[in-house]
């Protein structure tokens, strides 16, 4: 843990970033190890594939998934499982059911397995867990992207933590969580479910996304492995072009650190084809690194329908058969969501097509996952508990922190804190509705959507209801103005007048988070442009026409092209849909009730035409002189802004560090304005010669702290020179020696800077060297 001792004043508690080992290698003892390859031998050939598929007992118009309606159904559940199951899929989270009545039905499901089949082993039941256990009436938490705009690794763990006993008491096993992609283009709809464009931010908030998940008993599933952001023109499923050196220094390294330091105990293949070459039929990276040479020894799932699509959308595959083959032969454990292509595996064996002990490893790394989350010795002759409180005090005392941790103030020009007794003018298609607070797979946007009747089934208030409380109803007045997504301007006069007639107008835009094509960003829901949809901006045009001074607010899950609005407005606030408590949050930060402390985990664009666009560039990626279109954000990475402001000194940076150690890096942080608040440590390096081109900005550590006015803390980050390396030219991870430029501020904005140098020889990056920055306050 970190030793915290402020310079004056009282306590401040920081978390440590710290790695956790590299895997067990005997995790299930002899004794185990016997027992399931005894059970192994005592098997057919159609119990061991039993073992490799899921079961989906899905109803009509539960469109949940890409393509889901070009499969057919397979048959009742019952049928389905005679020889057993691997997995049963989304008990809970494809429609709204009661959770103890679904967890009443899943004991009985799963004694019958146990009683009722020749070798008595439960199903894995696996659900999604991005935002929450994807279930009715659970807690809702910020999405991803928040995550990364917090800074928080402790947050997160305590976060999965809770959503992982929640899944654990209503018998789930295996949770389909977190995505670990890199964000490479904004126009790319899955950027809500990403947690940054930096890996490293990825990898340190999704390795404690896993550790939370996992210290509660259930399996986390890194995903998509790998590639999957990087597609073409930011469109999903687009193939991906990346080269070995990007996937080696950008997509891979969550990934790595979340299995090496987090032991990830399972993986869901992409379902990018990188370079013509599908993930799901590529054994170099399913079966060679992965496991070859990470070590990996969980389970590789499938994600859904990824195996057919090797015949229906990659055609490298004649027909299932022949994907299930190739699948397997991969690396591919367990096919998800149904066995439509891993049930004719029994014929390929019987054809000669593929060895049968093929199949006996997947069947064994099945078989070892079922025995450590305990379902081998599991009879179901208990009952699931009476009553389970799926969204907590507990819960939204985590969501609420996290949403208040989040919110990033982007723009202020001295409106913000909102002086008490203002009229409020709150504008926009955001700001009365329940689903602008949710990412595409909260509950509420994923399911809730396709059952209008029903109940949202947890407390949400909405920014309006935030706002009216945190002010008082009578100062508030509200008007829509427009819809998100359509162009219908029949409702600007009324938001005009309503801003006329008030002192200050809080324009609430953004997006509505949706399922392939139903929404303005989410899975299979992509632009070809970063303008706000629909005609919001012409909206706000109007508001700021009134002379009014306008607070912007962004409920978005990616960021857009705004810069034409952080001069205009009096103050731009961006949220990333922070989940049930963000609305309180969002009322709090304007109120100066919360001080503001989010950073960007993206850098806000200033077009779509200069994406895709990373921090992590080359001197080249900005053009300066070379080209007439720049690549300039309208706000880098890392930026954010406060109520109060911080200062730096002291930056202490050895002269000299070895190639295959660590340099330790001080900085002096005093919170020099009149009101407490956090603030984000972030320091990064620039290597200034290399091998390779190499970055002009690097996040290489960073730690929230908290200070009250005039008070200081040392920030003092061990940073593993690891945290420098890259691919070199003959793709060999190293540590070269050479200058490093290190400063405290952000990607762009050198607050202190140093500089010092990496000596002795070039230094190989093994699975052994450290992974993380730790940091100690003093």
């Amino acid at each position: 843990m970190t030793e915290v001792r402020e310079v004056v004043g009282g306590p401040a508690t920081v978390p440590a970033q710290t790695g956790s080992g590299h895997g067990r290698p005997d995790r299930y003892g002899s004794d185990g190890e016997t027992r399931v390859r005894e059970l192994l031998g005592r098997m057919t050939i159609e119990e061991k594939i039993a073992q490799l598929v899921g079961f989906w007992e899905k109803a009509e118009g539960e469109a949940v998934a890409p393509l889901q309606g070009e499969f057919g159904d397979i048959g009742r559940l019952e049928d389905f499982s005679r020889h057993g199951l691997g997995h049963l899929t989304r008990a809970y989270g494809t429609r709204p059911v009661e959770a103890v009545s679904r967890a009443s039905w899943l004991w009985k499901f799963q004694s019958d397995l146990v009683t009722g089949t020749r070798l008595g082993i439960p199903a894995i039941v696996h659900e999604e867990c991005l935002t929450g256990l994807s279930a009715w009436k659970a807690a809702t938490f910020p999405t991803p992207l928040a995550w990364g705009a917090a800074f928080d690794p402790d947050l997160v763990t305590e976060m999965a933590a809770a959503i992982g006993a929640s899944m654990r008491a209503l018998g789930i096993h295996q949770g389909l969580s977190p995505v670990l992609d890199v964000i490479r283009d904004p126009r790319w709809g899955r950027v809500d479910e990403c947690i940054a464009e930096d890996p490293y931010l990825v990898g340190t908030l999704g390795t404690s996304y896993v550790r939370g998940l996992q210290s509660q008993g259930v399996h986390a599933t890194l995903k998509h492995f790998v590639g999957y952001s990087a597609s073409r023109a930011g469109r999903n499923f687009a193939p991906v072009h990346a080269g070995p050196r990007e996937l080696a220094d950008v997509l891979l390294v969550p990934f790595e650190m979340a299995i090496l330091d987090g032991d990830a105990r399972s993986v869901m293949h992409s379902y990018a084809e990188i370079d013509g070459v599908p993930v799901a039929a590529d054994p170099t990276i399913l079966t060679g690194l992965l496991r070859d040479r990470w070590g990996f020894d969980g389970t590789v799932v499938a994600d859904y329908y990824g195996v057919a699509f090797l015949n229906l959308l990659h055609q490298v595959a004649g027909d299932h058969a022949d994907a299930a083959v190739q699948a397997l032969t991969a690396g591919v454990d367990i096919e998800l969501p149904t066995g439509d292509a891993y049930l004719t595996l029994a014929d390929s064996v019987r054809a000669g097509r593929i060895e049968e002990s093929v199949i006996d490893q997947a069947v064994l790394r099945v078989l070892r996952q079922k025995l450590e989350l305990g379902l081998l010795d599991a009879t179901f002759t208990d009952e699931p508990a009476p009553v389970v409180d799926l969204d907590s005090p507990e819960h939204r005392a985590i969501a609420r922190s996290l949403a208040e941790k989040s919110i990033v103030l982007v723009a202020n020009q001295d409106a913000l804190p909102l002086p008490a007794g203002r009229r409020i003018a709150v504008i926009g298609p955001n700001a009365d509705r329940q689903g602008a607070l949710f990412g595409c797979y909260s509950f509420l946007n994923h399911v809730l959507v396709q059952h209008p009747d029903v109940e949202a089934g947890i407390e949400v208030p909405t920014v309006l209801d935030a706002l009216r409380a945190e002010f008082g109803a009578e100062l508030v007045t509200s008007a829509r103005g427009c819809e998100v997504d359509d162009d219908d301007r029949s409702g600007f006069d009324a938001a005009v007048a309503a801003a006329t007639a008030a002192d200050v107008a809080v324009l609430v835009v953004g997006d509505h988070a949706g399922l392939f094509g139903r929404g303005t960003v989410g899975e299979g829901c992509d632009r070809d442009d970063l303008e706000l949809p629909g005609v919001q901006r012409d909206l706000v045009e109007a508001v700021l026409a009134t002379g009014r001074p306008v607070v912007l607010v962004l409920l978005t899950g990616r960021p857009y092209a705004i810069d034409w609005a952080l001069s205009r407005c009096a103050a731009v606030v961006q949220t990333f849909f922070p989940g049930e408590e963000g609305a309180g949050a969002i009322a709090g930060v304007l109120s100066g009730r919360v001080n503001p402390s989010g950073r960007l985990p993206v850098s806000l664009p200033r077009s779509a035409g200069a994406q895709p666009y990373s921090y992590l560039h080359p001197t080249l990626g900005d053009g300066n002189e070379v080209t007439n279109l720049l690549a300039t954000p309208a706000a880098p990475f890392g930026h954010g802004l406060s109520y109060t402001t911080f200062g730096y000194t002291d930056l202490t940076v050895p002269a000299t560090a070895p190639t295959d150690g660590a340099l330790t890096v001080s900085v002096r942080v005093t919170n020099t304005g009149a009101v407490a608040g956090d603030d984000v440590v972030q320091l990064y390096g620039r290597d200034l010669v290399a091998s390779v081109t190499r970055p002009v900005a690097q996040l290489l550590g960073y730690q929230r702290v908290h200070l009250a006015p005039g008070r200081s803390v040392t920030v003092t980050f061990t940073v593993p020179t690891t945290r420098l390396a890259f691919s070199d030219r003959t793709l060999t991870r190293v540590v070269e020696p050479g200058d490093v430029d290190l400063w405290i501020g952000t990607s762009a904005r050198r607050d202190v800077e140093a500089s010092t140098t990496l000596v002795g020889e070039v230094a190989p990056v093994t699975n052994a060297s450290a992974r993380w920055t730790t940091a100690e306050i003093s």
